[in-house]
């Protein structure tokens, strides 16, 4: 059987450097270029040693390739992908170029104005559990923000069945490599190590995907949403809390609570990369898989909604999840290549 010839744009990012190895371990597709600015010339294996399997040397421009993954940073990556489109390629973009719909609303985001706001409609938003039936017929897919996943995942059961109020509160806590691989203050393990700080209260960039995404689920008005992330010492794992008002005739007692727990088995139930668990889940238990795992419960004291989701921020929340997308594509069974157990301990 013929594999597909995949290539990767900006392979020595974090993301890039996962898609990377998970490709290389894909058995339906293989990793034939990947281009990278700062090590061009140099082979894959002898910059990463972890790929060891690969001897690909790391290019300038992609070589001819059936499909394409863009690991650019935001607001490079639209630039090199437009010339992949017109030559017919089918594509996912990892950052967060075409994630918004409204060209208005990326440049209120990213200071920017869109360099190609006629595509945007015609992306695709790279859930799966979503929009699966688009994304396969689609030709540019958007990869989801890692915050954006697990939050969004948390709370479309509930804004599906119109369950909550009109806000949510949203608390995420990220590893260090949802950063990238870019040297900054920040990220400097002196200043991370034995830390925990919030940041980007004035709003995070992956709001306004949240927002976007959440709204198209509830069919009166729109959910207001307050966001605050979370920088915490581990490298790879997101936690996420969600809060919100549950409206209705939805008992705010044990029996509520495991009615809402049924609710999300009922929607996540043909889902193969969300579970939803018995107990509140650890950043751990996703460690190196593609899974999301979701626990809904209700403070009965409060009668207020309480979910927790856990990813990896780098595999569901990135590269995995980009993969993921690629399957279904390109035609191939949605969890080729995805399917390994979390990492434990």
């Amino acid at each position: 059987m013929k594999k597909f010839k995949i290539g990767i744009i900006n392979v020595t990012g974090y993301a890039g450097l996962e898609l990377a190895r998970l490709l290389i371990q894909h058995p339906q597709v293989e990793l034939t270029s990947v281009t990278g600015r700062s090590a061009a010339g140099k082979k894959l294996n002898a910059v990463f040693p972890h790929l060891a399997d690969s001897n690909l040397i790391i290019e300038t421009e992609l070589d001819d390739v059936d499909f394409a993954f863009s690991a650019m940073p935001h607001m490079e990556s639209a630039t090199v992908i437009l010339p992949l489109l017109e030559k017919g390629l089918k594509v996912v973009d990892i950052s967060a170029d075409f994630r918004l719909k409204d060209a208005i609303e990326y440049s209120k985001w990213y200071n920017r104005t869109h360099p190609s706001p006629q595509i945007l409609k015609q992306t695709v938003y790279g859930l799966p559990e979503l929009h699966r039936y688009q994304i396969v017929d689609a030709r540019l897919v958007a990869n989801p923000g890692c915050y954006s996943t697990s939050a969004i995942l948390a709370l479309a059961p509930v804004m599906v069945k119109g369950l909550i109020g009109n806000y949510a509160i949203i608390d995420s806590k990220s590893g260090v490599s949802g950063a990238g691989r870019t040297l900054s203050l920040k990220t400097h393990f002196a200043e991370v190590n034995e830390d925990v700080a919030a940041y980007a209260l004035e709003g995070h960039r992956h709001l306004p995907e949240i927002i976007q995404e959440l709204n198209l689920l509830k069919s009166e008005k729109s959910l207001s949403i307050t966001f605050v992330p979370h920088l915490i010492p581990i490298t790879r794992g997101i936690l996420t809390t969600c809060y919100a008002p549950l409206i209705g005739r939805t008992a705010t007692d044990k029996k509520g609570a495991a009615m809402i727990k049924q609710i999300y088995s009922d929607f996540y139930k043909d889902e193969p990369f969300v579970k939803v668990t018995s107990s509140p889940p650890h950043t751990k238990h996703t460690l190196g898989s593609n899974l999301c795992l979701v626990y809904p419960t209700i403070d009965t004291r409060t009668g207020r909604l309480i979910v927790i989701s856990c990813i990896d921020n780098l595999f569901k929340g990135a590269a995995g999840q980009a993969i993921q997308n690629m399957n279904l594509m390109l035609g191939l069974p949605e969890t080729t290549g995805l399917e390994a157990l979390a990492v434990y301990p």
